[in-house]
């Protein structure tokens, strides 16, 4: 979805920058937007990064900063799942390092640039629904009792109170937790089970969205960005999830993980 998104906005005559792992694939959908708009090369822009290392996200804010005057959106969709438990290099749990802690460092680091554009928009491919209680504050690493539905429901819960803080910081710019409404057509990358790879293969093709399909939800939301939070699951807006402790929370991971960062 993240490159159906980087053609639709090269093509719409927008400045896009990908940060991803392949090369290759960045010049290949800067070649089919140029079919529809032959300056979309001129307008694209790849750095390479690895996101689930703290210090490749810390290079990729710093490089921005430094030859970007402002963003006017903010699509956060890096995606690689795993199922078990495993540390990056850095001795992070990757999952929470790709998933959280990279999306922390460009949220927090990049409100400035954010703040400067005249509707700022954060889109967080982060399926809203997590409960309020998902997130073990003792343990956000998970080196005890990991499994892939504690850790898929904490990085959620995580990133819903990452949008209370981000609009305590602005309050013109608009934070919105998104997921697709149902299967999308792409690559699943990840250290996949027998469940999930069976799912790709034969339910995908038959049942799941185009990835130009599955993205138009979230082209709304960037074309036309309401300031505050919401919560979509395709273009049907959702109920934020609402706990008693949400601001102290959101202050308490906040320090947590300018802790390790």
């Amino acid at each position: 979805m993240g490159a159906a998104l980087a053609r639709h906005y090269l093509a719409a005559g927008d400045r896009v920058v990908v940060i991803g792992r392949s090369r290759a694939k960045f010049e290949a959908l800067v070649a089919a937007s140029a079919h529809r708009s032959p300056s979309a090369p001129s307008r694209g822009e790849f750095i390479a990064a690895d996101l689930s290392l703290v210090e490749d996200g810390r290079r990729v804010v710093s490089l921005l900063k430094e030859t970007h005057e402002r963003i006017d959106a903010l699509v956060l969709a890096a995606s690689f799942i795993r199922q078990r438990r495993q540390s990056t290099p850095e001795g992070h749990e990757a999952s929470w390092s790709l998933f959280f802690l990279s999306k922390y460092l460009f949220v927090t680091r990049l409100a400035d640039l954010l703040r400067v554009g005249d509707r700022p928009v954060i889109v967080n491919t982060a399926v809203p629904g997590a409960r309020p209680g998902a997130i073990a504050f003792d343990d956000l690493e998970m080196v005890h009792g990991f499994t892939f539905k504690r850790s898929n429901a904490q990085q959620r819960r995580a990133n819903e109170l990452l949008g209370i803080l981000a609009t305590d910081q602005n309050p013109d710019l608009s934070y919105v937790t998104w997921g697709p409404a149902r299967l999308v057509r792409s690559s699943l990358a990840g250290d996949l089970g027998p469940g999930m790879k069976i799912a790709a293969a034969v339910l995908g093709p038959l049942l799941g969205q185009r990835p130009d399909d599955a993205i138009q939800p979230i082209i709304d939301i960037i074309d036309t960005p309401t300031p505050g939070r919401a919560a979509y699951r395709g273009a049907r807006k959702r109920p934020l999830t609402v706990g008693a402790q949400d601001d102290k929370d959101a202050a308490r991971l906040a320090f947590a993980v300018e802790e390790i960062l």
